[in-house]
């Protein structure tokens, strides 16, 4: 009877074992997006971040002259890859996709519906993030209302463009041409098995004044030859580091470009090389760069070149006075006439 009883306490034993080892393999695979996001968990905002991206914010009150301007950034070249790399987060370093994937995760910031042809920040706009996530297959776990994507399954690696809406204004207060970002949409880029190619799916519009406090903490690398994080995503965006072409400009019609002058790629590239022309002949001629010396240095040089004259004039009268003296003076003395004795 021993051996038997052994033998059944032995497999009791191996059952509950198994039945432990797997409720425990279940508890951590529910768990496991929230433990890989627990660790770039991004920081709330300040009260002097609030404040500082407020006075930031607030649009110039005298602006004379603007144009807004679409723009098609690709993230596979090679002056546009810092907001692409890293694709999956190392360490603390996030390319710019995830970063905004989990402020809208964390609730830190709205995303907007990309409506045709415009966009639209009101309430009616936001987006429900659970309906993104559900639209574009993306795996996530769900704790109340808590929602939770594992850093593998936010889909950064298929966001390879963005479409980023520009600012370009002349502010008459300071007398200076700027140029800033208004908004971003990310757009997802994938193989479509029906169509035989790639799809571009606008994600959703965020507005820059509500990222610009975050992504000004985000150090990324911008150089092959210099490997130190040495500007921050808004520095990036500031300085304009970033190229792309003109899809579209803000127009009465509300068109974009290539229902203006068609999709022929020439006439695309010679509508967007005038456009960029504009902008950058409108900047030139701001400013009038004269050729010519500022008057009072001309008068000045003039009275200085006058005086010079003058002391040279002076100069030649007084020696030639005193030639003259001299020679009429050789001519007056009398001439002694000496005369030898001769023996």
């Amino acid at each position: 009877m021993k051996p038997a009883y052994y033998i059944v306490l032995l497999g009791l034993f191996f059952v509950f074992s198994q039945t432990a080892w797997g409720q425990e393999r279940e508890r951590r695979v529910r768990q496991r997006p929230s433990e890989q996001t627990a660790s770039n968990v991004l920081p709330s905002l300040t009260e002097r971040a609030k404040i500082k991206n407020e006075i930031e914010s607030k649009a110039p009150e005298h602006v004379l002259w603007e144009r807004e301007i679409y723009r098609f950034v690709d993230l596979t070249k090679e002056n546009n890859a810092a907001l692409y790399f890293p694709i999956q987060p190392v360490g603390n370093r996030m390319n710019l996709f995830t970063i905004l994937f989990k402020l809208l995760m964390d609730g830190k910031i709205p995303a907007y519906n990309f409506l045709d042809g415009r966009e639209v920040f009101t309430e009616e706009e936001k987006i429900d993030f659970e309906n993104l996530l559900t639209k574009y297959q993306v795996l996530y776990s769900k704790e109340g209302e808590r929602i939770s994507v594992a850093d593998i399954d936010i889909p950064s690696p298929e966001v390879t463009m963005y479409m980023i809406k520009e600012r370009y204004f002349f502010d008459a207060a300071t007398g200076t041409f700027q140029t800033e970002v208004m908004a971003l949409c990310p757009l997802l880029v994938r193989y479509d098995d029906d169509f035989g190619g790639t799809t571009n799916d606008p994600l959703f519009w965020v507005k820059y004044d509500d990222i610009r406090p975050y992504i000004s903490r985000e150090m990324i690398m911008t150089s092959n030859y210099n490997n130190a994080l040495t500007y921050t995503i808004d520095d990036y965006f500031r300085k304009q580091m970033y190229s792309g072409e003109i899809v579209k400009t803000t127009n009465l019609m509300g068109q974009s470009l290539a229902q203006q002058v068609g999709n022929e790629p020439e006439a695309l590239k010679h509508a967007q090389d005038s456009i960029e022309g504009q902008l950058k002949d409108f900047n030139k001629k701001l400013w009038v760069i004269s050729t010519e010396k500022d008057t009072t240095t001309i008068a000045a040089a003039d009275t200085q070149n006058k005086r010079e004259r003058s002391v040279k004039r002076n100069t030649t009268n007084e020696k030639a006075s005193s030639d003259e003296n001299r020679s009429n003076s050789e001519k007056s003395t009398p001439t002694r006439s000496v005369r030898r004795n001769r023996r």
